[in-house]
């Protein structure tokens, strides 16, 4: 099944979340507050911002709060 062809109730491209990836990565993006690396990250990409995309489309997707620096 390819979760990229689904129907959402909130309209959010594969493309909208493939140019947010790009502008972290461009900003060498740091582990968020889940401590997860952009290494680890890109180690199952793919996988990764499907289900970013999933859950921010199916409305399940609550941002954490911002990690402070």
């Amino acid at each position: 099944m390819n979760l990229w062809n689904e129907t959402k109730s909130i309209s959010i491209s594969k493309a909208m979340i493939w140019q947010v990836y790009l502008k972290v990565r461009a900003n060498k993006g740091s582990a968020d507050i889940d401590n997860i690396s952009m290494k680890q990250f890109d180690a199952n990409r793919s996988k990764n911002l499907c289900e970013i995309w999933n859950r921010i489309t199916s409305g399940c997707f609550f941002s954490p709060a911002v990690k402070q620096v």
